[in-house]
């Protein structure tokens, strides 16, 4: 009997074991653009212009703010394990500059070390006002209906007097 005992608690682990590691796998991410190195060469300052970029490397991720003059290719690798935020492992942006005849001017990648980390502040913003719990929002209003300029209210007949 404590042998079948035995083989039960040791199967019950096991499989604990298993469904625990399961969780904490690691889930590989691709982000944006597909950045081909040998395509990304063939674009020439001074000799390509927007039509033959976007025929070599495609629309771009997104273009510059102020202007048609810049096109961006982003490209991010990520790794997380399971439940966990997904961190960066590699990145890169290329930036496509054109002149204002719509010739490249400018070709440059960017990498991981320009990405920027931001932590906002978690504090709350203070207002004016009563700070009200969920059930005093919730039941607040229970004998205010009806009233009206916070008096008692009552039937009106809507003769203005």
């Amino acid at each position: 009997m404590s042998l079948l005992k035995r083989r039960i608690a040791f199967s019950a682990a096991l499989a604990g074991i298993l469904v625990a590691s399961g969780g904490c796998s690691r889930i590989v991410g691709h982000q944006g653009y597909l950045l081909d190195s040998q395509l990304v060469a063939t674009v020439q300052p001074g000799v390509d212009n927007k039509a033959s970029v976007q025929r070599t490397l495609g629309r771009p991720s997104f273009t510059g703010q102020f202007g048609d003059t810049d096109w961006y290719y982003v490209a991010r690798e990520t790794r997380q394990l399971a439940f966990g935020s997904p961190r960066p492992v590699s990145q890169t942006a290329l930036h496509v500059q054109f002149d204002s005849a719509g010739n490249v001017a400018k070709v440059s990648q960017l990498g991981l070390d320009q990405v920027a980390s931001i932590d906002p502040v978690n504090a709350k913003t203070p207002t004016l006002g009563r700070k009200r719990g969920f059930f005093e929002d919730l039941f607040g209003n229970i004998g205010r209906v009806g009233t009206i300029g916070g008096g008692a209210g009552g039937p009106s007949d809507n003769t203005g007097g």
